[in-house]
């Protein structure tokens, strides 16, 4: 019986095994071949060089790509900040207001990013919904926050604050009650549950979240330029210049796939310490 449902299971995922292999790998493939061309070509038929990779320490692209791991790297720890107080009264305190909650943010989500960031544009601008009424009533304005790294990370913060949300809160979900009354019942500080039994406890839920958070935010296009101002040149945006006004498809291929790498090797690292079972909540 155990192998029939093997052998069912191996055939049931064919077909997306399937749509893997064609709308993934294959892409994946044509940008590491394309990453190891010589530059300027549009064609895999030429000999190897790996002079892409090359230019990307000489004309220092690598700067581009420090900054974007930087400002993955910030927002993705303020939006744990921000989220788990959210997060733990999802889970534990709000009962069916919950479903209000996670209605009013799933609802973002259905309004484009560009949009949304624009619409922080105008907030935010010289002489905006903010400071112009400000300005009006006042007789005294502000200099924008635009233009600047710190509101490039409130953009990712912002965009990106559900995909932390609702794995944080699942996370924390799955810490039992019994386990923080006992502990509180023995003697032990808020601080030290919270370090010594929710965090730990918690743990897949905060992974789950922050590789999210990080691998999106470590791509993002739209908050650099809407936002910043291309203040500072995030990788992706080198990418898409490389593959469009470049016409240089080699260097936008190796640049992609050196993000990938990296990228890929936090992912790996993440979910290999993730308990799915748990997410889950599968019993062993």
């Amino acid at each position: 019986m155990q192998r029939l449902d093997r052998k069912l299971g191996f055939l049931s995922a064919l077909p997306m095994t399937a749509v893997l292999l064609l709308a993934f790998l294959a892409p994946m493939a044509v940008i590491a071949l394309f990453s190891i061309m010589p530059q300027k070509v549009f064609s895999l038929s030429n000999t190897p060089d790996f002079s892409a990779y090359r230019v990307f320490f000489s004309q220092g692209y690598y700067k581009s790509l420090l900054w974007s791991l930087g400002m993955a790297l910030a927002s993705t720890l303020i939006l744990l900040v921000v989220c788990w107080p959210l997060a733990y009264g999802m889970a534990k305190v709000f009962g069916r207001f919950t479903l209000v909650l996670t209605i009013a943010v799933v609802m973002s989500l259905f309004v484009s990013e560009n949009i949304r960031l624009f619409g922080w544009v105008l907030t935010l601008m010289k002489g905006g919904l903010i400071e112009g009424h400000i300005r009006t009533w006042t007789g005294v304005g502000f200099e924008s926050p635009l233009y600047g790294v710190p509101i490039i990370v409130f953009g990712l913060v912002y965009v990106y604050l559900p995909f932390m949300l609702f794995p944080l809160a699942q996370g924390i979900a799955m810490v039992p009650d019994d386990t923080r009354q006992a502990a509180a019942d023995l003697g032990a500080t808020r601080w030290q549950i919270l370090t010594q039994i929710e965090i730990p406890q918690a743990a897949p839920g905060i992974v789950v979240g922050s590789l999210l958070s990080f691998v999106l935010a470590a791509g993002a296009l739209a908050e650099s330029k809407i936002l910043g101002g291309q203040a500072v040149i995030a990788i992706a945006d080198d990418i898409e210049t490389a593959f469009t006004f470049g016409q240089d498809w080699p260097l936008g291929s190796a640049l992609s796939m050196i993000l990938i790498v990296i990228i890929g090797t936090f992912a790996l690292l993440g979910v290999s310490r993730v308990d799915l079972d748990a997410i889950m909540g599968r019993k062993r």
